[in-house]
């Protein structure tokens, strides 16, 4: 007998699923256990600081997966712009701002579900990219994010370009 009270939410994320977003895009790694002890639940390797351009793909892949995405929540220094919402596949994402690092992005399914990814930086290259990636989904993981990119020769923070030099 199914109680009418319980969301119909989607069901858990297969211990592992590695995807490309979109063609020369972005890179998604998600582990979702049914304990969710980890730090993380996963990584994210966009290609660009555009968030207007990246974010979309990701909500429609992990749509597929979670559900329905309410919030998502970023560091608006490690973004070129970051508006305060975005609708993708017809439906409103709201974006908030917090000084989570430019190295997190949390995702929010319904209003009690959060989920944290690791966010590899647009240059990084791609075999430290994957090595991030893998560590933020090895089973028993306590490293933040900001540690994983060190740990793995990613530079979370690389030196800005100087006009004219």
């Amino acid at each position: 007998m199914a109680d009418s009270d319980t969301p119909n939410l989607p069901e858990l994320l297969p211990d592992e699923i590695r995807r490309e977003v979109r063609p020369g895009t972005a890179l998604l790694r998600l582990e979702t256990t049914h304990d969710r002890q980890g730090i993380l639940d996963g990584a994210w390797w966009p290609r660009s600081r555009d968030i207007v351009a990246e974010l979309p793909s990701l909500i429609t892949e992990l749509v597929r997966y979670l559900g329905p995405i309410s919030r998502v929540g970023l560091d608006a220094s490690a973004w070129d712009e970051l508006p305060t919402r975005l609708t993708i596949d017809d439906r409103v994402v709201h974006i908030d701002s917090f000084a989570v690092g430019d190295d997190t992005v949390l995702i929010t399914r319904s209003e009690r579900d959060h989920f944290s990814l690791l966010v590899v930086p647009p240059q990084t290259t791609p075999d430290a990219a994957r090595a991030a990636m893998a560590k933020a989904v090895e089973a028993g993981n306590v490293r933040g994010a900001e540690q994983i990119l060190i740990d793995t020769g990613t530079d979370p923070d690389p030196p800005r370009r100087v006009k004219g030099r």
